[in-house]
């Protein structure tokens, strides 16, 4: 999935591609490299025709009237083929005077929009200036590096006076422009020299501040970064898949597929991040941009020094043309700014209060549907308790996208709707903890009377499920499960033991697989069971966990009749019931931080609990954090468009899951940190932050087990969002 999601953002990113497919291949990127100087190439005017470089200019100006997110697009795309030539300064140069105020906007616009010129932008620099009567600023001194200086009409530079810093726009031809030798061997940087120049009031850019300047430069340079990550994960992936060691492809080697499926989840974190410093407005605007600033740039030389390695010797040779990607990757980084930095800017605006809600902007045709809604939820609101869990199941609020009358048949609109006026009213939806995961089993595979006997009761919260799945030697291997289910008359008897059952001692009812017959594949012979936990022969004992509490429970079978009405799905094919199962249980695992109290607003309390400021390293971390978990956000947003549009919801899904199950772990380890030597106390809530956030570090290491462990949602995200090969089965 590519940083723009509509329709129109589609297409736009597909012509670019085409476009650049026929006009930059790979002969013009390496004539680039081989050329001794950098010069203007042969397809800017085509690029320009296309409308390309004012694609974010005011239409009055010429441009195209669209936005920073547009452009992104189109320079992600541009990106994936390490274009050569001044586009992303371009860009840079021209959303930056469109961002200021006075008669520069007027006078250079059109030619930044048409093509006829191109403009660069320092983004350091030891410019002076002075003002005379006339308002006229008569600088000198020296701006490097400036990306694309060599090939720049007009320069944008920071110049210090002595109301501040200001912004002008200066001729190049009224500098000393000199090439340097650049790192990146497909685009050049230059040093850019004036001395005592005059740059008239009319080319002094008003109110643009350097903060709004490197916002901008996030966003562009951030959206180039996705574009190299995108090729490096492609390419290596591709790769590892054709390439043979040992006599299999490397791509079934799992060190090979978790690193190939680690550079998917940077790659995907820097589209979202990007994507969402695009879309910002107003003060949110830095916020975005600052945690763009941080995983964009990081993530692109993340992603190609992985794709070197899973390239290896090929990889390191100046014929290959990963070292382009890594080279420019590094480029960039260093253009924006050291990612330390950009972080601390993101954890002095935590700190100071500054959050992004991630909210969705809804069709107008909502509106009437919200109506409804909130008319309906308003009724059941004036209702208390066990009247009004009863009354939101009926109305299939619980799980609206169910079908009815178990939910709603609810479209992802609509259940958007649902959520937001449930909160609105104040209104709690049952804790119907497993039975979440056992609902859409029994509405997929049940019979009526089994639907009829369970569903509403687990709905309301007044059935309390349990799931049979585990055993000491099924853990994720789940299918290798060795209790077994014996036909008797009128039904079956479970005998085996089960393992890691949350809530199993205060159950009433469980779920339950079992082998019936060992013919076929471990996934065939296995039956999915409906267990009553009050049933002759069920044993529960409690683990005790390393928080000192007991959740999970070893469950013994001995014996245990089930009748055959309690069978869901078919005797044999219980595995494809289990597989319902286990993905609403993944989706919902991975929704928050498991009840652990482990979140970025809970850490951002604590920080304002501790009485001191924080160290330059502690900082970094809470900035590590708060990345995270905006970019798990901006995932779960993009994944909700996509679906309010029809569309599948693509990488964004898997990623997020995967993030999501380690993050509160992630955040807890932040706070102990932060505790100092007060995080010697017992895990007990009882002695404050130290207690609390001592139980939250030990109940979140569950969190990457249970639900599915990090290495199989790795090998998930490599074998089906990457395509590599499958792990070969035991013995095969």
């Amino acid at each position: 999935m590519a940083i723009g999601l509509s329709e129109e953002h589609e297409a736009l990113r597909a012509s670019v591609i085409g476009w650049a497919a026929r006009n930059i291949p790979s002969e013009v990127v390496r004539a680039a490299v081989a050329a001794g100087s950098e010069e203007r190439p042969a397809f800017w005017p085509a690029l320009a025709a296309q409308g390309l470089a004012g694609l974010h200019l005011p239409e009055e100006h010429g441009g195209s009237g669209y936005g920073l997110m547009e452009v992104a697009v189109a320079v992600e795309a541009l990106a994936e083929r390490v274009a050569p030539g001044p586009y992303v300064p371009a860009v840079l140069a021209g959303a930056v005077v469109a961002a200021s105020e006075g008669k520069a906007r007027a006078e250079l616009l059109p030619g930044f929009a048409d093509g006829t010129l191109i403009g660069a932008v320092a983004l350091s620099g030891a410019l002076t200036g002075t003002r005379d009567e006339d308002g006229a600023l008569t600088i000198g001194g020296v701006a490097e590096p400036v990306l694309g200086g060599a090939l720049a009409d007009v320069l944008v530079l920071p110049v210090r006076t002595g109301e501040g810093e200001e912004w002008v726009a200066v001729d190049a031809s009224a500098a000393t422009v000199t090439p340097v030798g650049a790192l990146d061997l497909t685009r050049g940087v230059a040093r850019v020299e004036l001395a005592a120049v005059t740059v008239p009031p009319g080319r002094v850019l008003e109110g643009l501040e350097r903060p709004a300047v490197l916002n901008l430069a996030a966003v562009l340079l951030g959206a180039e970064a996705a574009g190299l990550a995108a090729w490096c994960v492609t390419a290596a992936s591709e790769y590892a898949k054709v390439r043979v060691q040992f006599g299999r492809p490397i791509g079934q080697f799992q060190g090979v597929k978790h690193k190939a499926a680690r550079m998917l989840v940077a790659l995907e974190q820097a589209r979202a991040t990007v994507w969402d410093a695009a879309r910002a407005r107003g003060d949110e605007r830095a916020y975005a941009a600052a945690i763009a600033g941080v995983v964009a740039p990081d993530a692109a030389v993340r992603c190609a020094k992985d794709a070197v390695q899973i390239f290896g010797g090929i990889g390191y040779t100046y014929d290959h043309d990963v070292h382009l990607y890594y080279r420019r990757a590094l480029t960039l980084r260093a253009l924006l700014g050291p990612s330390a930095e950009w972080a601390d800017a993101v954890a002095s605006l935590a700190l100071s209060g500054v959050s992004r809600d991630m909210e969705i902007e809804l069709p107008a045709r909502a509106a009437s549907l919200r109506e409804r809604i909130r008319a309906e939820i308003a009724e059941i609101a004036g209702l208390e308790g066990e009247g009004q869990r009863r009354a939101l199941a009926a109305a299939g609020y619980v799980m609206p996208h169910l079908p009815r009358p178990w939910g709603r048949g609810a479209e992802p609109l609509e259940q958007v709707l649902i959520l937001q006026e449930l909160k609105a009213a104040k209104v709690r939806t049952p804790q119907m903890i497993i039975g979440a995961w056992v609902v859409p089993s029994i509405v997929a595979y049940g019979t009526p009377e089994q639907q009829e006997r369970f569903l509403l009761p687990t709905l309301s919260g007044e059935m309390i499920w349990c799931q049979l799945f585990s055993e000491p030697g099924a853990g994720s291997d789940l299918a290798s499960l060795r209790t077994k289910a014996e036909r008797v008359e009128g039904g079956w008897r479970l005998n085996g033991q089960k393992v890691w059952t949350s809530i199993a001692q205060m159950a009433e009812w469980a779920i339950c697989i079992a082998r019936n017959s060992s013919a076929g594949s471990k996934h065939e012979g296995i039956t999915y069971f409906l267990v009553d936990m009050k049933s002759a022969g069920v044993k529960v004992r409690p683990l005790t966990e390393m928080t000192g509490e007991s959740m999970f429970n070893q469950v013994f079978l001995d014996d245990v009749f089930v009748p055959d009405e309690l069978v869901v799905g078919e005797v044999g094919q219980g595995w494809k019931v289990a597989r319902n199962t286990l993905s609403n249980e993944r989706v919902l695992l991975s929704s928050g931080s498991g009840g652990t109290g482990a979140s970025v607003p809970d850490l951002l309390g604590l920080t304002g609990r501790l009485g001191r400021a924080l160290t330059p390293a502690e900082r970094q971390e809470l900035a590590r954090v708060v990345c995270e978990g905006h970019s798990i956000g901006a995932l779960g947003l993009r994944v909700t468009l996509r679906q309010l549009v029809g569309a599948e919801p693509g990488a964004d899904a898997s990623v997020r899951k995967l993030l999501s199950t380690s993050h509160a772990q992630h955040v807890a380890e932040c706070a102990v940190g932060l505790l100092g030597a007060s995080a010697v106390l017992a895990a007990d809530a009882a002695l404050g932050d130290a207690g609390r956030w001592n139980r939250a570090v030990l109940a979140t290491r569950a969190m990457t087990i249970y639900g599915g462990t990090t290495e199989v949602q790795l090998n998930i995200i490599g074998e089906r969002m990457l395509g590599l090969p499958r792990d070969p089965e035991p013995g095969r």
